[in-house]
C-alpha cells in the first residue's frame, strides 16, 4: 500500500513539474529582480525569527535566573531591535510578493484575451462563455494564490525552519534528534492529501464555470424568463449548481482540515519528549532553564512554518489544477489562420466566386455539397431556401469564420486562404440579425472598427442609416451609453446602429444575414431603406427569409440541402415555376 502511495505521489510530482517549470519560465522569471529582493528580505526575516528563539536563553538565564539588572536593558533593546527588523522586512517581502502575484494575473489575463480574440469562431460555439469567464476570474485567482504562497512558503518557511533547527542543534543536538522526527512524518501525511485536493479543485472550477454560464444566460434572458414564467425552473437550476459547488468546497475543506489534528498530535508527542528529556537534563544540571526554554521556543516556532510548508502542497495542487486549465486554453491553436506567405488582399474588381465548395461541420454534418456561384462586382445577389439549406454557412465561409472542406472561394480572383485574414475581413462589411452592440456610447458603437472618424463623418453616416433622429432624442445624444447588448435601444435602433457602423467602414463587399428578420413593419421599412443606401456600389450577398426584401436582387440563388438548385432574377425564377416560385407563393399566403 505504501509503495502504491509513493508511486502515485511520484507520478503526481512528475506531472506537475512541467507545469511549474512553464509557469516559472513564462510568468515568474521576467520579474526575477523583484523575486531576489523578496527572497533576501525573507532570509533576513527568518534569521530574526531564529534570533528571537536564541534571545530567550539570555533573557531566562542572565536576566531572570541570575537577576542581573545590568543585562536587563541591553537584552530588552536587542529583543526590540530583532522584532522591529523582522516586522519591517516582513512588510517588504509581503508587498513585493503580492505585487508580483497581481502582475502575474495581469499578464495571464492579457495573454488569454490576446489568444482568445484570435481563436476560431467554432471555439466560442463549443465553449460556454461562463467557462471562459471562470478561467479569467477564478482560475487566475487560484494561480495567484499558489504562486505567492508557493514562493513565499518555499522561501520564508524554509529559511525559518533552517535557522530555527540550527538554534535547536546549537542548544542541544541530542534533544534535536529526539524531536525532529515530527517533520518528515508530517510532510508525508500532508503530501498525500495534495492529489485529492487537485481533483476536487478541478471539479469545483468546472462547476463554477457552469454557474457563471447559467447566471449570464439568466440575466440576459430575464425578459423571456418572466414571459414564460420559468422563475422556479431557473431557481432550481441555480440551486442545483450552487449545492454542487458547496459540496465540493466542503469536501476540499475537510481534506485540508484533516491535516491539523494529525499535526497537533505529532507536535504534542514531540513537546512531551522535549519536556521529559530536557527537563531531566535541567534537573541534573546538564542544561539550563534558558537553554530549554530557547529550545522549546525554537521547536514551536519551527513547527508552524513546517505545517505551512507541508500545507503548501495542498495549495500548490489546487493552484496547479488552475494553471493546467489556463495553459490548455493558451495551447489551443486556431485552425483559421494566415498561411505562410499570405499576401494582403487588394481589390480592384470585387467579384466573389465559389467553385465546387463543400463544407462539413466538425460533428460530421454536411452543410454544403459542391456549391458554385458568382457574385459580380457591384451587384446584389441573394441566397434563399428553407432553413438548413446552407445559406448562413456560405456567409460564414466568405470571411473565413470557417474554412471550406473542399473547393475554392475567391475574391477578385484571389483564393481567400492565400490572403491575410485581416485584409480579407477589412474588405467586408457584415450586418446580421445578431447585432453586436457594446456597452459603450452610440458614437463608439458606430465607429467600432473605424477609429479616427470626424464628428461630421459620424453624423453623416448616422443620417444615411436613418439613425440620427432617434440618437438626438436620447438623453446624451451620441454620448449616450446603450447598456449591455444595447438593451436601452429597440431592435430597429440597434440594427440601424449596426448599419451605420458598416457604412462608416465602407468595405467593397457587403454581407447581409437576415438583417430585417426580427423587426416590426415600421422598423423593417426604415432599416431596409438604410440597407439600400448601404448597398450602392458594393458587391452584396444577402441571406433573407422574407423574399420581399430581395425581389430587386440582380441574381437569386436558391439552395436546398446544401446545393444550388435554381438561379436567376425574381421574374425569371417565378416563370420557372420551381422551388423559388413555391417559396414565394407560400410567403404571399402568409402575408395575405
Amino acid at each position: 500500500m505504501n509503495k502504491q502511495l509513493q508511486t502515485t505521489s511520484a507520478t503526481a510530482m512528475t506531472a506537475s513539474l512541467p507545469l511549474v517549470m512553464r509557469l516559472a519560465r513564462t510568468y515568474i522569471m521576467p520579474y526575477w529582480r523583484s523575486l531576489i529582493v523578496a527572497m533576501a528580505l525573507m532570509l533576513v526575516s527568518a534569521a530574526m525569527t531564529g534570533a528571537m528563539a536564541k534571545m530567550l536563553e539570555p533573557v531566562m538565564d542572565r536576566v531572570f535566573t541570575d537577576k542581573n539588572e545590568k543585562m536587563l536593558w541591553p537584552v530588552a533593546l536587542t529583543v526590540l531591535t530583532v522584532f522591529t527588523i523582522r516586522g519591517l522586512v516582513t512588510y517588504g517581502h509581503a508587498v513585493i510578493m503580492n505585487r508580483l502575484g497581481q502582475r502575474i494575473i495581469s499578464d495571464v489575463n492579457r495573454d488569454m484575451f490576446a489568444h482568445l480574440v484570435y481563436a476560431d469562431l467554432s471555439y466560442f460555439h463549443n465553449h460556454p462563455s461562463g467557462q471562459l469567464l471562470s478561467r479569467f476570474i477564478s482560475d487566475t485567482s487560484m494561480m495567484r494564490t499558489a504562486t505567492v504562497e508557493g514562493l513565499t512558503g518555499l522561501g520564508k518557511n524554509t529559511f525559518t525552519i533552517i535557522f530555527l533547527v540550527m538554534v535547536m542543534f546549537y542548544q542541544d543536538w541530542r534533544l534535536s534528534l529526539v524531536s525532529i522526527f515530527v517533520f518528515p512524518v508530517a510532510f508525508y501525511f500532508v503530501h498525500r492529501t495534495g492529489r485529492r485536493l487537485r481533483k476536487v479543485s478541478t471539479n469545483t472550477q468546472v462547476q463554477t464555470g457552469d454557474l457563471t454560464s447559467i447566471l449570464s444566460q439568466s440575466f440576459q434572458g430575464a425578459r423571456h424568463i418572466k414571459s414564460y414564467g420559468t422563475e422556479e425552473f431557473e431557481k432550481h437550476r441555480i440551486n442545483k449548481t450552487v449545492e454542487s459547488i458547496f459540496q465540493l468546497i466542503t469536501r476540499s475543506f475537510r481534506i485540508s482540515a484533516s491535516v491539523a489534528p494529525f499535526a497537533e498530535v505529532l507536535s504534542g508527542l514531540a513537546v512531551f519528549a522535549i519536556i521529559t528529556y530536557g527537563g531531566h537534563q535541567v534537573i541534573i544540571g546538564q542544561s539550563t532553564t534558558g537553554k530549554l526554554v530557547s529550545f522549546i521556543a525554537a521547536f514551536i516556532l519551527a513547527f508552524d512554518p513546517m505545517k505551512r510548508l507541508a500545507n503548501l502542497n495542498n495549495t500548490m495542487q489546487m493552484g496547479l489544477a488552475a494553471v493546467d486549465r489556463l495553459f490548455k486554453l493558451l495551447d489551443v491553436k486556431p485552425t483559421i489562420s494566415d498561411r505562410p506567405g499570405a499576401t494582403e488582399l487588394h481589390i480592384r474588381n470585387p467579384v466573389v466566386r465559389l467553385e465546387d465548395v463543400t463544407f462539413t461541420y466538425p460533428d460530421g454534418s454536411e452543410a454544403l455539397r459542391g456549391v458554385s456561384f458568382e457574385a459580380p462586382a457591384g451587384k446584389t445577389i441573394a441566397l434563399v431556401g428553407e432553413s438548413g439549406a446552407g445559406k448562413s454557412t456560405i456567409l460564414n465561409l466568405i470571411p473565413r469564420f470557417y474554412d471550406v472542406t473542399d473547393g475554392t472561394i475567391s475574391v477578385d480572383g484571389q483564393d481567400i486562404r492565400d490572403v491575410t485574414l485581416h485584409s480579407l475581413r477589412q474588405n467586408m462589411g457584415l450586418v446580421s440579425q445578431e447585432v453586436a452592440i457594446f456597452n459603450d456610447t452610440i458614437r463608439d458603437n458606430i465607429t467600432y472598427g473605424s477609429p479616427g472618424k470626424t464628428e461630421e463623418e459620424i453624423v453623416a453616416t448616422a443620417k444615411q442609416a436613418a439613425a440620427h433622429e432617434f440618437i438626438l432624442e436620447l438623453p446624451q445624444g451620441y454620448d449616450t451609453r446603450v447598456g449591455e447588448h444595447g438593451v436601452k435601444l429597440s431592435g430597429g435602433q440597434r440594427q440601424r446602429i449596426s448599419i451605420a457602423r458598416a457604412m462608416l467602414k465602407n468595405a467593397p463587399i457587403l454581407l447581409l444575414d437576415e438583417a430585417t428578420s426580427s423587426l416590426d413593419a415600421n422598423s423593417e421599412r426604415l432599416v431596409q431603406a438604410a440597407l439600400e443606401r448601404l448597398q450602392k456600389g458594393k458587391t452584396t450577398i444577402v441571406v433573407a427569409h422574407r423574399l420581399s426584401t430581395i425581389i430587386n436582387a440582380d441574381i437569386i440563388y436558391v439552395l436546398s440541402h446544401g446545393k444550388v438548385i435554381e438561379s436567376g432574377n425574381h421574374n425569371s425564377l417565378l416563370a420557372q415555376n420551381g422551388a423559388y416560385a413555391r417559396l414565394y407563393g407560400s410567403m404571399m399566403k402568409e402575408t395575405a
